[in-house]
């Protein structure tokens, strides 16, 4: 099942920016990881406001358990909100196969 996840990330006043850096590039890391397991597929920044860490991002998953699994595996998750939602195929989706004969 595919999962739309909007990621919101607070970092804590006062945390160093070395800090900030070092688990930025272990979630680089891990994102590679994931996306070498299939479990995500894309990622996305939508506009954002000065200061603002925000990412949408399509990750694939058994279940919503599985989902939470991968999601927590993330470094930055000790920051960061998810908003996740379910998705279902859509018939009209043209890089589907639903409706083909």
């Amino acid at each position: 099942m595919e999962y739309l996840v909007t990621m919101t990330t607070h970092v804590p006043d006062g945390t160093s920016e070395q800090a900030v850096e070092d688990i930025r590039t272990r979630e680089a890391a891990r994102s590679r990881e994931l996306a070498a397991q299939g479990h995500l597929l894309r990622l996305w920044r939508p506009p954002l406001q000065p200061g603002e860490w925000r990412t949408l991002g399509l990750f694939a998953a058994a279940d919503a358990d599985r989902l939470e699994e991968v999601l927590a595996s993330m470094p930055l998750r000790i920051w960061r909100t998810d908003e996740v939602t379910p998705l279902s195929p859509h018939p009209n989706d043209p890089a589907g196969t639903a409706g083909t004969g």
